[in-house]
Order: structure tokens, then sequence, then C-alpha cells
């Protein structure tokens, strides 16, 4: 059975964002049961936006050069690098899905890599888009 999750933007910024409070933990125990199990998948996609979110966007902002220390540890999961093709089913799944372009490039990419889940606050929880799970770790439901 394959067990790969992909994480979405908002989860990993949570896990790094210490004003985060009750989402900040959440956020952070799952990235060390993926950490822990090998099981993570991110896109090229979430760096830029975990970039950006935590050196521009949170209330506290990191430093540009922890950030990109932290960026460089995560590089060791499975990174799906957009292309052409990875654009052009994200195309087809907002058709099919009626989701936003961003959020159908994560399920795009999440497939491309036959990722079993998506972990993510942007989707509905129990949602499957693509034969993936959407799991809402701040909805109690948690991994499987």
């Amino acid at each position: 059975m394959n067990d790969k999750s992909f994480v979405d933007t908002n989860i990993m910024v949570y896990a790094h964002d210490l004003d985060a409070g009750e989402k900040h933990e959440i956020a952070k125990r799952t990235l060390i049961t993926l950490w822990e199990s090998g099981t993570g998948v991110i896109s090229t996609q979430v760096l830029q936006e975990f970039y950006v979110t935590l050196t521009r966007k949170v209330s506290n902002p990191l430093k540009k050069s922890l950030v990109r220390s932290i960026l460089k540890n995560y590089l060791v999961w499975e990174v799906v690098v957009n292309n052409g093709e990875t654009i052009l089913h994200a195309i087809e799944i907002e058709e099919n899905y009626n989701i936003s372009f961003w959020d159908s490039m994560i399920v795009s990419a999440a497939y491309s890599k036959n990722a079993a889940f998506i972990i993510t606050e942007d989707l509905n929880d129990g949602q499957q888009i693509e034969g993936i799970i959407i799991v809402n770790p701040f909805k109690g439901r948690g991994m499987k």
C-alpha cells in the first residue's frame, strides 16, 4: 500500500510559525511523523510559497538564511518539479473538481508521485480527488 503524503504549504508554514498556536503543534507533529516514516512529498510550488510566507507574510517573519536552511532540510523528501504535464493535468483537475488552479497544482503534483494523501487545510477533509485522500490534520481525523 502506498503511504506517501503530499504536504501543502499551509501545513509546513504552521509547523515553523511559533505564533500559530495549536496549529503549530499539530502541524509540527504531522511533519515529524512524515519525517520519521520518510513518506513526505512536496513540490517546487510548496517550497517557493513556504519561503515567501515565512520570510514576508507571517506576523514575525523569520530570517531568510534560517528559512533557506530549513528548506534545504526538506530537499531530502521527494520533490515534484512542476512541468508542462503537471500544469495541463492541473487545468483538467480545476475543470473537473471546481477547485482553484493553485490547489489543482497541489493535487497534480501529488498525483505525479502517486501520493495516497494530501495534507492540507485548503480542501475538504476526507474528500478524494484523483484517487488521493484529503487529510486536514486540524479536523481531528489525522493520518491513517
